[in-house]
């Protein structure tokens, strides 16, 4: 990506990955790899073969930008020169390429975790981008990786590929087989005494195979379980000699049940060097500081040096201070859910598997290899180390898991879940291919070709375009080319499925009729995302809260048809009915205005954790509904704009609270946009409106932000003209009372205090003098 960026000045390249945090984690990554590179300067070429490096003179630098849900940085092609994007953003980012001919910009793609490509609900989108870019008949070059790719030669195939393989690690794997406190070897020679296929259950339950060690069993009745000895045993033992070591558990219970019991045999605060305290202490003062309450586990079992790390449970900030902590040494031990299993980079010098199953469903081979993959830490072990513990149930699965070939990946396109219809409606929409023979040519580009006859593949583009006009997505005219309705365009250019357009307008035309412009509820059940993130709606609470709405909210849940009648039934024991398309509309309808009242709450100073509780979810579910909700009323405003809706933009803005007279962006004059801006600004930032402004500074959330502002210091001036020694004492004020009872001496932590307040100050000082330079440029 580099070379291509470098050799050809003003071109792009995409880096594209499954999960946010991977694209956090590479954009900082390449960011400090590209800090020095230059670009070859053809003026010194003869004095040096490769020529001199010098700064680019167009931009400086080479531009890493990251796009993904929830970030604040609005997809813009010319805005970088190395794109960092989840799925869902570099196809959007490529749709909008190519409907604006941007495309000829881009160079170079590099999909990484191609194994996905098969996964239910995201993969296809892989799919649908390179098969994208492969019918443009443009120079680009995609590369594709994955550690977990059984069947190369097909995706090779598919991308007219050239094709690597290597069998290489720079850190070698020890792979264990944990039973009944016996551990046997489970290497590729099986270490056993005979091959794979020779093994049998029954040889490890009859003792016919010799263990290599045996854990001795442990006093304490919560132990009594060989299992749960052994992964305590593993991790406790790993621990002790220095190295760190991830637990890999089937649930949230589960991973907070191994922490506890960990932590309790780890070595207690008296027992530790005074620097490993120091830097525990401080961890759990970050945490605290972070003003979303520190889980109670956490606090019990972090000064131990014991962590867990689910994917929900835990708000993104948390998990970054705990995956820094592990890294650094001040953590040893992490326990994880099985899920995040690819989407963490936290390598290990032991990896312990306490169970082979994701819930109630047994996870398979493709897992169980990224999992144990966590294992090995190049520079700091010379061998890694997975356990794989097991009870006699599981065994035989178990021993055929282990050894299973990872089921080889084929499209995911099929009409049965809706892919190829979103597919088509893409492609027609940004005029990639309008006709039948233009259609079949794009197929033929894709996996789905190399994976079904072609027959299947007819009839699924048939059946699917059909269904497409009859949705009032498309049009065909009398020379048979489609051409996208309005509705279709709006539902590409907000990047939602189809059949989430539909209802997004349906919701939106019912909104034209009545919309509730004086209170939060309607605008932010608008910007509310359409997916239920999976969450079981309690109907108690449901009720509790519309019990306590004003006459507002009251005519909200009128005009979107929620019945209080229904609430209270369902609040009482009643099931929610999904039968019908009506039923199912309705039930949509109710989540998402549960899921609406999150979003005031935490709009309105109420904490992530306090929300969570409240409503009875993880709280880093809450924490992703908020991140989410931004990105989806930035498609809310797009969907808008592509449909001509007067009200967009005929109003004023009714979230100002300054006056302006620079409006040159037209997106200044929507509504929409407005309260996108607004909207996103006070869930980024936990506060009500007067405290925004207080909240753009380092250091201030929320709830420091209250205090301050209830100390007087109302602007960003009064803060750039305060004394950082004057704000010590409020910001102390601001501190969590457990952190002020169980952190550090008043000395360190006033020393610490008065480093923040000059940072705050300096920060506002700055910040007052450009608003200051652009009311003078205005004037």
């Amino acid at each position: 990506m580099i070379k291509r960026v470098i050799e050809e000045p003003g071109c792009k390249a995409l880096l594209i990955l499954p999960y946010v945090a991977l694209v956090q984690e590479k954009v900082g990554w390449l960011r400090k790899i590209v800090a020095d590179v230059k670009t070859a300067s053809t003026s010194g070429a003869d004095d040096q073969p490769n020529g001199p490096w010098r700064r680019r003179a167009d931009h400086g630098t080479i531009r890493v930008v990251g796009f993904f849900g929830g970030g604040k940085v609005r997809a813009c092609w010319d805005d970088f020169d190395i794109g960092v994007c989840t799925f869902e953003k570099a196809n959007a980012l490529v749709n909008s390429a190519i409907d604006d001919s941007s495309i000829v910009k881009l160079r170079s793609v590099v999909l990484d975790e191609l194994h996905m490509i098969d996964d239910d609900h995201r993969g296809y989108l892989s799919e649908l981008i390179a098969t994208k870019l492969m019918s443009l008949g443009q120079h680009i070059q995609i590369v594709g990786m994955s550690a977990t790719l059984p069947n190369l030669s097909l995706l090779a195939t598919w991308l007219n590929a050239h094709s690597y393989e290597t069998r290489y690690r720079p850190v070698p794997i020890e792979e264990h087989l944990v039973y009944d406190g016996k551990v046997y070897l489970a290497g590729p020679n099986d270490g056993l005494g005979r091959t794979p296929s020779q093994l049998s259950s029954q040889d490890v339950v009859d003792g016919k195979s010799t263990p290599i060690r045996r854990i001795e069993n442990s006093m304490h009745k919560e132990l009594a379980d060989p299992v749960l000895n052994s992964v305590v045993a593993l991790a406790h033992e790993t621990a002790c000699a220095g190295y760190g070591v991830l637990i890999f558990a089937g649930s949230r219970g589960v991973c907070e049940s191994d922490a506890r019991l960990i932590s309790r045999v780890m070595p207690s605060s008296h027992e530790l060097d005074t620097d490993t305290l120091r830097k525990r202490t401080d961890l759990l003062g970050d945490l605290h500081s972070l003003g979303t309450g520190v889980d109670p586990v956490l606090e019990e079992t972090l000064p131990r040096g014991v962590a867990f790390h689910p994917q929900a449970g835990l708000t993104g900030e948390e998990r970054d201070l705990i995956a820094a902590a592990y890294d650094a040494g001040t953590i040893l031990v992490c326990v994880a859910t099985c899920s995040l299993a690819a989407g963490i980079n936290l390598p290990a010098r032991r990896v312990i598997l306490h169970s082979v199953k994701m819930g109630r469903e047994y996870i398979g081979p493709a897992m169980l290899r990224q999992m144990r993959g966590r294992a090995g830490r190049q520079g700091k072990a010379i061998v890694g180390e997975t356990y794989l513990c097991c009870r006699q149930p599981d065994l035989e699965h178990v021993l055929e898991l282990m050894h299973a070939d990872i089921p080889k990946v084929s499209s995911c396109l099929s009409t049965d879940n809706r892919r190829i219809q979103r597919a088509l409606l893409e492609i027609i929409a940004i005029r990639l291919a309008t006709s039948y023979e233009s259609l079949m040519d794009y197929f033929s580009k894709s996996l789905l070709n190399s994976s079904q006859p072609f027959d299947f593949i007819r009839r699924g583009i048939f059946a699917s375009l059909e269904e497409l006009e009859q949705m009032g997505l498309i049009a065909k005219d009398a020379l048979e080319t489609f051409s996208p309705t309005r509705l279709g365009k709006a539902i590409v250019a907000s990047a939602i499925d189809p059949d989430d357009g539909v209802f997004v307008h349906q919701e939106m035309t019912r909104a034209l009729r009545a919309f509730v412009m004086d209170g939060e509820m309607h605008t932010l059940y608008v910007f509310t995302p359409v997916n239920d993130f999976g969450i079981e709606v309690n109907w108690q609470v449901f009720r509790n809260e519309m019990e306590s709405l004003d006459e507002s909210g009251l005519r909200v849940l009128e005009f979107l048809g929620i019945r209080p009648t229904s609430i209270l039934r369902l609040a009482q024991g009643a099931m929610l009915k999904e039968v019908s398309p009506e039923e199912k509309q309705a039930a949509r309808v109710y989540r998402r205005f549960y899921l609406a009242m999150q979003l005031r709450d935490l709009c309105n100073e109420m904490p992530i954790h306090v929300v969570a509780r409240k409503y009875d979810m993880p709280r880093g579910s809450v924490q992703s509904l908020s991140q989410t909700c931004q990105g989806f009323a930035a498609g809310m405003v797009k969907f808008c704009e592509q449909m001509g809706w007067g009200w967009v933009y005929l109003f004023p803005n009714p979230f100002e609270t300054t006056p302006t007279n620079s409006h040159d962006d037209l997106r200044s004059h929507s509504v929409m946009a407005a309260a996108l801006d607004h909207f996103s600004d006070r869930l980024m930032a936990g506060a009500r409106r007067e405290l925004l402004a207080l909240t753009k500074i380092p250091f201030i959330k929320s709830r420091t932000a209250r205090v301050i502002f209830e100390n007087g210091y109302r602007s960003i001036a009064a803060l750039a003209n305060a004394a950082p020694q004057d704000l010590v004492p409020i910001l102390m004020q601001a501190q969590p009372n457990k952190l002020r009872l169980k952190g550090q001496n008043d000395v360190m932590m006033e020393e610490k205090l008065l480093a923040k307040a000059t940072i705050i100050t300096s920060a506002a000082d700055r910040l007052w003098n450009a608003q200051m330079q652009a009311e003078m440029n205005l004037e």
